[in-house]
């Protein structure tokens, strides 16, 4: 059996969080379009065919979590995906789906 070094538990609640603000299927799509360009809330909520209302609050929350972050382009106001670490966490996402089913 290999031995592993341990996650020491303040990185697991922090990894825990993290996962929770992406834990839901819009959210995880707003990363996957985030992680190719910076949009507005309009422009997302067209891509994703949702309310306007309704990306606003994922995209408020994830920037809570501090995995986005907003910059004011006019009148508009941008999002930008802050962390790799996200675009890894759907790089998992694919490769479980295409190898074990998920």
């Amino acid at each position: 059996m290999r031995s592993k070094r341990r996650i020491p538990e303040e990185r697991l609640e922090r990894a825990a969080v993290c996962l929770r603000a992406l834990a839901h299927p819009l959210r995880l799509r707003i990363v996957e379009i985030l992680d190719s360009e910076d949009l507005s809330v309009t422009d997302l909520a067209e891509r994703l065919r949702q309310p306007q209302a309704a990306v606003s609050q994922h995209l408020n929350l994830m920037k809570a979590h501090g995995l986005l972050r907003s910059e004011r382009h006019g009148r508009s106001v941008h999002y930008r995906l802050l962390h790799p670490q996200c675009r890894q966490v759907l790089q998992c996402i694919r490769k479980n789906l295409d190898s074990k089913g998920l």
